[in-house]
């Protein structure tokens, strides 16, 4: 069994509404952000890929254009602009895209902060 990870970056701006640090948070700002993608599976005994990393690469371009540069409140069916949010929004566009997705972990490492989704009980949304 293998892990194939690829990452990609994004820079995005967002409010949220929190019970500290309360008025910073509400005001428009911006993270840089950090996203990694981990695909599980076995190698294709003809290619000897777990997935070709060009379809891979292109699966989250699109998902990288959906985010990057995009104020995050504004962006359909993402709700707040959490890290918990992020990764469950990124796993539904790959999951179909991407066989033997396994896990998504957004950081934000400025702050030394991430989370991962591993699809595990199912989505609520």
């Amino acid at each position: 069994m293998f892990e194939l990870t690829k990452q990609f970056r994004f820079e995005a701006a967002h409010t949220l509404a929190r019970h500290i640090e309360a008025e910073p948070s509400r005001r428009i700002h911006g993270h840089s952000y950090r996203a990694e993608v981990t695909i599980r599976g076995h190698a294709d005994p003809e290619s000897g890929m777990v997935i070709d990393l060009g379809l891979f690469r292109r699966a989250m371009e699109e998902v990288r254009d959906g985010l990057d540069h995009r104020f995050l409140d504004e962006v359909p069916d993402l709700g707040p602009a959490t890290l918990e949010n992020l990764s469950v929004w990124i796993w539904r566009r790959l999951a179909d895209r991407c066989p033997g997705l396994s896990k998504v972990t957004v950081h934000r490492d400025s702050e030394g902060e991430a989370c991962s989704y591993a699809g595990a009980g199912g989505d609520a949304r």
